[in-house]
């Protein structure tokens, strides 16, 4: 197995993680709110830990599961000019892009490091045993993932028809 082999096999096992945990922190967002809802409409006594957990949970589906879009390329994109370009042409845009995501990443690592070593030391009322800076940890740690999967996309091409991401197909389950 080669080098460029391996880690396409690697992206594939982290895009797998990044798909779970972002599945996840949905699925917790989605049972902590009508908690939140029935505890203080319904029984009348309020939590003070669903709100900023959801939100919490939120930031990690974010991040993560913002990443896991990026590899399987279901990210926004406006390609209405690249669609028009010749071949060569729409490789230097693609080049161009590209250099433009991995600084947006470098950015996201450097400035994120410098958010969650700033907060380390703050904590949330809600819960007074964890750091702030624990929260903003997906920020730099999803700039890490997404500059994986970019090094992948260019070093790799594109996932195989038999990556992991294909295998629930919109188009064939109409």
């Amino acid at each position: 197995m080669t080098a460029k082999q391996r880690y396409a096999q690697a992206m594939e096992w982290l895009y797998t993680v990044c798909v779970y945990i972002s599945g996840i922190a949905l699925v917790v967002i989605t049972l902590v709110i009508p908690y939140g809802v029935f505890m203080r409409y319904v029984m009348n006594s309020p939590s003070s830990w669903p709100e900023p957990f959801s939100v919490v949970m939120m930031v990690v589906f974010s991040f993560v599961g913002g990443a896991a879009v990026y590899r399987a390329g279901a990210h926004m994109a406006v390609v209405a000019l690249l669609d028009k370009l010749n071949p060569q042409t729409r490789r230097v845009f693609d080049l161009i892009i590209d250099a433009c995501l991995i600084f947006f990443c470098v950015f996201m690592v450097w400035k994120g490091i410098e958010l969650v070593k700033a907060t380390m030391h703050q904590t949330m009322a809600e819960f007074p045993t964890l750091p702030v800076g624990v929260v903003y940890m997906p920020i730099p740690v999803c700039g890490v993932l997404l500059l994986l999967f970019i090094v992948e996309r260019m070093w790799c091409g594109d996932p195989p028809k038999t990556s992991i991401m294909y295998r629930d197909d919109a188009e064939a389950l109409e």
